[in-house]
């Protein structure tokens, strides 16, 4: 779109009006791509255009890059103390606070999800900014005593330029959990937003400029991944590289990192996770959990509960009240207080999705339940519940990233161990069990990097994130995720 301005006023479905930044936020300020390029952003619910946004290209993120250098060696940022790194962060917080019913009716708009389900999304940012702003001035060095005429200490110093690259399916979300530790730490970052998703991060940034962030600390585009995040992954004067998203795509990335200036890597990718439910569970409480956990944000979770294996004692009575928890879905327009399921994000998830679907029902699974499109407008999906499935089939072995699961029935501890660890991912995992030492034997034995019982989709700020396996490298929040922004420097003083 030629002379695309750098906002516009967008009204949203309550009503009310708001003025949405387009450009590039780079050094405090919105600006237009270099190579004036611009994208649309598409609202899923009745696949009609919100509006266009100016797209990043390498050239931008060569600009953003050098504003991130800047204020990471000169200026104030370096001079700024941790609690004061920390009192800006806490600003930052109380500014999201004033404005998370905005936010999350931006985020319901581009991502499609429910309303009801994009404020608990700003309630997590907020948690997650404030507990970051809570340990700015809490990483600390270290004396060790070696010998009587040496004095050495150990400190924990910012990486530098980190290179961010976020998701579309938490938008808001997945963009505290980047840049909260990064900044608590000292660095300086060049975030790329998901190009299905990029409102939200434009109106927060926004809020950095008025709490008091200095220019270049946090630098936002808009943009593809096969051209920005590209040219993020592989620059050489980026320090260190965060990407959530496919493994696929992780894959790219740490390569790009290897043939660049080997930049140090930390991925949250994919899963595939198994929801376990045993004979002496609460039957209605599991079933509310694997529900949840399978179509909670439209099943476009990473560490949905897509594999539901149940114990052949109850299974038969649970794949029907089940059903019956299904049909009580509520589907359709976000922004009805009603709502649990929205549209999937595009219509490139919704083909993809689909295609699955009918995967599973040419390879012989059985559909209990859903397995068509909703609706003839919008990115809308049956939620979909396949029985007679095998371990080899697509629909168990890859990431749906939508409202479907498969379920089989196992066993005993074994079996449900053996089901459960049956995959190349292993980011999380849950178990319904009402005896503790099932649940603690199961959870010991599951591979994953989450084990929820008695419940499912739970994450917490204090509480470290990610997966074993195919399903990423390193932590997310909790004291765990300072570990991806700081470098330990050893300092050795003979003193004889």
């Amino acid at each position: 779109m030629a002379n695309l301005p750098l906002s516009t006023t967008i009204k949203l479905p309550n009503g009310k009006e708001y003025e949405q930044p387009l450009g590039l936020f780079i050094n405090n300020k919105f600006v237009p791509s270099i190579e004036g390029k611009t994208f649309e952003v598409i609202n899923p619910t009745n696949e009609e255009v919100i509006t266009s946004v100016h797209e990043a290209t390498a050239k931008d993120v060569d600009v953003a890059v050098a504003a991130a250098r800047k204020a990471f060696e000169e200026g104030a940022w370096p001079k700024t103390t941790p609690s004061e790194r920390g009192r800006l962060l806490a600003k930052l917080g109380d500014l999201i606070e004033r404005d998370a019913e905005l936010l999350a009716f931006i985020d319901a708009l581009d991502n499609g999800k429910s309303i009801s389900l994009a404020r608990g999304d700003i309630d997590i940012v907020l948690d997650t900014i404030r507990y970051y702003a809570g340990w700015a001035d809490k990483v600390h060095g270290k004396v060790v005593e070696t010998a009587v005429d040496k004095f050495n200490y150990i400190r924990y110093e910012p990486i530098g330029v980190c290179g961010q690259i976020i998701p579309w399916n938490f938008p808001l979300m997945m963009w505290a959990w980047k840049i909260a530790p990064a900044l608590a730490t000292g660095n300086t970052v060049v975030l790329k937003t998901a190009e299905q998703t990029p409102l939200s991060a434009l109106v927060a940034c926004k809020l950095v400029i008025e709490a008091g962030f200095p220019p270049g600390v946090l630098n936002v585009l808009s943009g593809f991944g096969k051209t920005a995040g590209a040219a993020i992954s592989r620059h050489m004067d980026i320090d260190k590289v965060a990407f959530t998203g496919s493994t696929a795509v992780g894959r790219e990335i740490m390569k790009a990192a290897a043939d660049s200036n080997l930049k140090k890597v930390t991925l949250e990718l994919g899963g595939k996770s198994p929801n376990i439910v045993f004979n002496d569970a609460d039957i209605d409480e599991a079933i509310y959990w694997a529900y949840f956990g399978i179509f909670f944000n439209h099943g476009q979770c990473c560490c949905a509960g897509s594999r539901i294996f149940v114990q052949e004692g109850i299974y038969e009575e649970f794949v029907e009240k089940f059903k019956a928890r299904i049909k009580e879905n509520v589907i359709g327009d976000p922004f009805n207080e009603e709502t649990f399921q929205g549209p999937q994000v595009s219509q490139g998830q919704f083909d993809r999705i689909m295609g699955y679907i009918n995967h599973g029902k040419q390879a012989g699974a059985k559909v209990e339940i859903g397995g068509e499109r909703y609706g003839n407008k919008g990115y809308f999906i049956q939620p979909t519940l396949f029985s007679n499935v095998r371990p080899d089939m697509k629909i168990m072995k890859e990431e749906i990233f939508g409202p479907v699961a498969g379920i089989a029935k196992f066993k005993g501890i074994d079996e449900a161990v053996k089901f459960g660890n049956d995959t190349n991912y292993g980011l999380a995992a849950a178990i319904h069990t009402k005896d503790l030492k099932t649940a603690l034997e199961v959870s010991n034995k599951l591979k994953a990097g989450t084990v929820w019982v008695n419940t499912c989709i739970a994450t917490n700020s204090a509480l470290p994130f990610g997966g074993y396996k195919e399903s990423g490298i390193g932590r997310e929040q909790g004291k765990a995720a300072l570990a991806n922004y700081t470098q330990a420097k050893t300092v050795q003083i003979n003193i004889a």
